[in-house]
């Protein structure tokens, strides 16, 4: 029943001594804190309120709540000090007339409203002693099966011998059993086969075993990390199967490697991802208690203002950078989380504080579910559960307090003085060695789980909803993303924690931080392209108004805009460092994608605007091109253009190519192609048809031939006046004034009068000549900057597409 404490006023609770036991038990349950227990044994009449006022009420409840709790120690710690003397006083005096609750409560109330000025009545509180509270959640899993093809060795021997009907033998070789779908090249290997269990709230279920035994893959399935259609089994929580939505927002996973931004500090690590997976109601402030109580509770205050670090820049120790990765997912609080290995890689004290955090999690009323390969005796300690695995097959699921009875029958007990889990690994490796392999354990196995079943087949506790359990969680302090309590409302659990823009915001925040604190990267590109600029500046000094000037400014054109692409190469590399942690974070809805993409974009502008304003300044001016002050900015536009596009297109390849070195190969190729078809080359009149299509294509064209038109397209501009004609032919070298003879003659064949000062070619006629006369240059600048928008929305697609992070 639930006791509301105004409704015990003037009542009094009478335990008798040999009921004491059983009524703190039940309190303990009920309220999830624990109670000092000695008090009870020195009197047998106790009140209400003196129960309440001796509860210990941080170390089990919520971190949340904890926090608030923490936060107000101060100023409630005069009555509440006040109020246990009162409580010491009556345990002293036996005979002393029993105080009814209400005085006791109406002393307490006066005390608290002198120390803190809490009008709040002491009355309202409500506690449920009737019944034991149900364990709100259990993850079970039930014949769990997994399979893969794999290209079968064919060596000519065993291909015949295959053939020739030894399958069979052949099965016996590849340690699996032959299956319908095997062929001449490929063979079905199984993962995990028929494997079952089940994963409580408050405990830390490990599995174990060999390299290749599973751990991983079962990790995996549990996490809704490979692809319905091949896991055969169900898993759920509750009784209820998990919807995808939905684990997603109760769980997190670790991955076995730290992927981590390293120039942020511990701190502002796991406050950017309190910002990304704490609910939108809470505040800043609260946001920012949740950090700081975290941080204390994974034991890494005196590494907090500590950047995480990399190969270049030292940081945090291996351990700590475990634990920060831990931190950041289960910053929101899971009910689930799953962990792949958590301790790889770590020494012994580090991996034995990484588990001792994890039972801590555990203990504030997740499920922890993780895969470890030989834990220490230490360590042992810590778990709840056990499964082994050894090829696929569960050989051992329970107790670790189990195993030596389970192995003394089994035929093989373990010595005193010997680790568990050493002598278990061990002998499983022994038996999967020899000729009948661990089929007698895992038969065993099955064996012992029915035996125990059997013996042990008490009637669970009742059990809650999945929907009630949840509720239930969040009214503890659970902080499932942006979640409510209404168990009614088909939105309990949102998808997303945060609404789209404040993603955005604290995307590109962190973005922005994480640049600022490696300012060599831009310094470099910035270095790049100024000396770009200044050695096109010199080459093409102050180019004249002559046939030779204008081919060199179709040159310098050619090769300023080839240029701007291929500086926008150093981004290639910049998603691939932010992939994975980008498939981490997207995995369990920290963002949205289009978050993600916009906020790339953003933070990429300032940049191109400086670089394309500083190539700009160093060429224009330098090397004489026409159109004055307008001239410029178009100029300084289309670079702009240039180089938002480029970025854009390197942008979306980083995505669709996982790998450095083959991405640059295929950047340096592609952008060698565009300037081949951009027009300059070849004019594209004078283009093959069947590769036409290309130089609509090419990402030069549209910027050169702008860049173009903002230079030639003033028809009052003369590139060539009367004997300049014949410069670029054999005629060039001959005098001067055969040059005027020869044109003399000409304007009498022709009946037109030809002078030296004579206008022969315009800027118009250069365009004709280059085949420019389809687009405007601001159609040019417009398609320049569409084609950056499209690579956005492929690299979009690309994420949504390629970023499922599941096992086929």
């Amino acid at each position: 029943m639930n006791l509301l404490i105004s409704d015990l006023v003037d009542r009094s609770i009478t335990v008798p001594s040999n009921g004491i036991e059983n009524f703190t038990n039940k309190l303990t349950i009920n309220i999830k804190i624990p109670i000092y227990r000695e008090f009870f044994k020195t009197k047998r009449n106790i009140h209400f309120s003196i129960i309440l006022l001796v509860l210990n009420v941080k170390p089990a409840m919520s971190p949340i709540v904890a926090q608030n709790l923490s936060s107000n120690n101060d100023s409630s710690t005069p009555y509440l000090q006040h109020s246990l003397e009162l409580i010491a006083s009556e345990s002293s005096t036996a005979t002393a007339p029993s105080s009814t609750l209400g005085q006791l409560l109406q002393h307490v109330g006066d005390t608290r409203k002198e120390a803190t000025g809490d009008q709040t009545s002491v009355h309202e509180l409500l506690v449920d002693i009737s019944e034991p509270h149900p364990i709100p959640f259990v993850l079970s899993f039930n014949n769990l099966t997994y399979s893969v093809k794999v290209p079968r060795k064919m060596a000519l021997p065993g291909f015949f011998r295959w053939s020739g009907g030894s399958a069979a033998a052949d099965a016996a070789v590849v340690g699996n059993p032959l299956a319908a779908g095997d062929s001449y090249f490929t063979r079905t290997k199984i993962l995990l086969n028929d494997i079952s269990g089940e994963a409580r709230d408050g405990e830390i279920l490990a599995v174990l075993g060999a390299s290749g035994s599973g751990k991983s893959t079962l990790i995996d399935a549990l996490a809704n990390r490979i692809a319905k259609g091949s896991l055969k089994g169900n898993v759920t929580l509750n009784g209820e199967a998990l919807e995808s939505r939905m684990l997603k927002v109760i769980s997190a996973y670790v991955m076995q490697d730290d992927l981590l931004f390293p120039m942020l500090t511990v701190e502002e690590t796991l406050m950017f991802a309190a910002e990304f997976r704490l609910p939108r109601t809470l505040s800043k402030s609260k946001k920012k208690m949740r950090v700081q109580v975290l941080i204390d509770q994974l034991g890494l205050r005196n590494a907090a203002k500590t950047i995480i670090g990399d190969e270049g820049h030292r940081g945090v120790s291996g351990g700590e950078r475990r634990r920060v990765s831990i931190g950041i997912d289960i910053i929101h609080d899971p009910i689930i989380l799953f962990l792949d290995e958590p301790t790889s890689g770590l020494d012994s004290t580090s991996a034995f504080m990484v588990v001792k955090v994890l039972q801590r999690i555990a203990q504030s009323g997740s499920i922890v579910v993780m895969s470890i390969h030989q834990p220490s005796y230490r360590i042992l300690g810590l778990l709840d559960r056990l499964i082994f695995l050894s090829r696929g097959q569960t050989v051992y699921s329970g107790s670790p307090t189990n195993l030596p009875p389970y192995f003394s029958e089994f035929g093989h007990p373990i010595p005193e003085n010997e680790n568990k889990t050493e002598f278990a690994l061990d002998l499983i490796r022994e038996l999967e060695e020899s000729p009948g392999g661990t089929k007698s354990l895992v038969e065993f196995n099955k064996s012992w789980q029915n035996m125990k079943h059997n013996r042990d087949s008490e009637p669970d506790q009742l059990g809650l909803s999945l929907k009630e359990a949840i509720s239930a969680s969040i009214s503890r302090g659970k902080l499932v993303p942006g979640a409510t309590n209404d168990i009614n409302s088909s939105s309990m659990v949102p998808t997303f924690a945060n609404p789209f823009w404040k993603e955005m915001v604290v995307l590109s925040k962190r973005s922005i931080l994480n640049s600022k604190r490696m300012p060599k990267l831009f310094g470099i590109r910035l270095a790049a392209v100024l000396v770009t600029g200044s050695i096109l500046a010199t080459v093409f000094w102050q180019l004249d108004n002559s046939p030779k000037g204008v081919q060199e400014r179709l040159g310098f054109f050619a090769f300023a805009m080839s240029t701007t692409y291929y500086t926008c190469a150093d981004a290639l590399p910049v998603f691939l460092q932010e992939r994975y942690i980008f498939m981490r974070e997207t995995a369990y809805n920290a963002y949205r994608r289009l978050s993600y993409v916009i906020s790339n974009a953003l933070v990429a502008l300032p940049g191109l605007i400086f670089l394309s304003f500083a190539f700009a300044m160093a060429t224009f001016w330098a090397v004489g091109l026409d159109g004055g002050l307008s001239g410029f900015l178009f100029y300084f536009l289309i670079m702009f253009a240039s180089f938002w596009s480029g970025s854009s297109f390197v942008t979306f390849l980083s995505c669709v190519v996982p790998h450095v070195m083959l991405g640059y190969t295929i950047v340096v190729a592609i952008l060698a192609y565009f300037l081949l078809f951009s027009g300059f080359f070849i004019n594209r009149d004078r283009i093959p048809g069947y590769w036409i299509w290309f130089h609509y294509l090419s990402l030069v064209k549209y910027p050169y031939e702008a860049v173009l038109r903002n230079e030639f397209e003033n028809p009052s501009k003369c590139l060539v006046r009367g004997i300049q004609i014949f410069d670029n032919s054999p005629l060039g070298e001959i005098p001067s004034a055969m040059k005027v003879r020869l044109l003399q003659s000409v304007s009498k064949s022709l009946g037109v009068r030809i002078t030296r000062s004579t206008c022969m070619t315009t800027g118009l006629d250069i365009l004709k000549q280059e085949g420019i006369t389809d687009l405007s240059k601001w159609n040019c600048l417009l398609i320049t900057v569409a084609w950056g928008f499209l690579f956005r929305i492929l690299f979009y697609f690309s994420l949504l597409l390629g970023s499922k992070n599941k096992r086929s």
